[in-house]
C-alpha cells in the first residue's frame, strides 16, 4: 500500500480498538526491558519486510506518546494531529532506511521534532508563536515557572492578569531562534534527557546544553520585569 495512502486513527478521538503493547522506553529516557526491546525490533524488522500489522503495532506502541510531543511543541490540538499523521506517514516511508543505531523511540521522536521545528519556523516568520504553552496534561502553563532564577525576592504567588502575562511570554518566545525554543519545551516541558534532545535535533549533548542555557538566558531577561 502506498504511504500517502495510509491514515492512522487520531489519538483525539479516542482509544485504539487494539490494545496497546506494553511501553518500551518512556521520554525521561527510563530503562528498557531487554525482552521488550527485542519484541519490537522484531516488529520492525517485520514491518521492514512488508507487514502491515506489525508497522500498525508500532503505531499503537507510540501513538500517544507521539501526539502528546508534539501537542506540547506547537501548543495547538489540530497542528499536534497534522504532525502526528505526517509523522508517521514518514515513518512508513522511510522505514528501510532504519539501521537499528538508535531506538524507534529516538527514530520517531526525532521525525516529529523536526516536523515542529519546521512548523515552529513558519510560524516565526509569520509572528503566530503561541503565548501560552501546554503542560503533560494539557493544561495552559505559565513559563515564568520554568525560568526562573531563584532571587530571594521572587515571588511565586504573585499573580499576573492574563493578558499582560500572554503578551510578555509572546514577546519572550518571539527572541529564541525556533531551536532554542524547541530545546527549551523539550527539556522543561517534556522532561527528556540532554543527551536524548542532542540526538533527536542531530546535534551533542553539550551543544544541546549550550542552547539551553542561551534560551533560559533569554527569558530570564525578557521576563526580568514580571517579578
Amino acid at each position: 500500500m502506498p504511504a500517502d495512502a495510509l491514515r492512522f486513527a487520531s489519538p483525539f478521538s479516542g482509544p485504539s480498538a487494539a490494545s496497546s503493547p506494553p511501553k518500551i522506553q518512556s521520554s525521561r529516557g527510563m530503562a528498557i526491558d531487554p525482552q521488550a526491546r527485542a519484541s519490537e525490533m522484531e516488529l520492525i524488522r517485520e514491518a521492514q519486510q512488508g507487514s502491515r500489522a506489525a508497522f500498525d503495532a508500532l503505531v499503537r506502541q507510540y501513538d500517544q506518546a507521539v501526539l502528546r510531543l508534539a501537542l506540547h511543541l506547537t501548543g495547538s490540538e489540530q497542528d499536534a494531529e497534522d504532525i502526528h499523521q505526517e509523522a508517521f506517514l514518514k515513518a512508513y516511508r522511510y522505514l528501510g532506511n532504519f539501521r537499528f543505531e538508535c531506538s524507534f523511540y529516538t527514530w520517531i521522536y526525532r521525525i516529529v521534532t523536526n516536523l515542529c521545528l519546521d512548523l515552529l519556523r513558519r510560524r516565526k516568520s509569520r509572528r503566530e508563536d503561541q503565548a501560552v504553552m501546554i503542560d503533560a496534561s494539557g493544561e495552559e502553563m505559565d513559563l515564568l515557572n520554568n525560568v526562573s532564577d531563584d532571587r530571594a525576592s521572587a515571588n511565586p504567588d504573585r499573580e499576573l492578569s492574563r493578558k499582560l502575562l500572554g503578551e510578555k511570554i509572546r514577546e519572550a518566545l518571539d527572541q529564541l531562534t525556533p531551536r532554542e525554543r524547541m530545546v527549551f519545551e523539550l527539556k522543561h516541558f517534556q522532561g527528556l534527557k540532554l543527551r536524548t534532545i542532542g540526538e533527536m535535533l542531530h546535534t551533542t549533548e553539550e551543544t544541546a546544553k549550550n542552547t539551553l542555557f542561551r534560551a533560559t538566558r533569554k527569558l530570564r531577561a525578557n521576563l526580568a520585569e514580571l517579578r
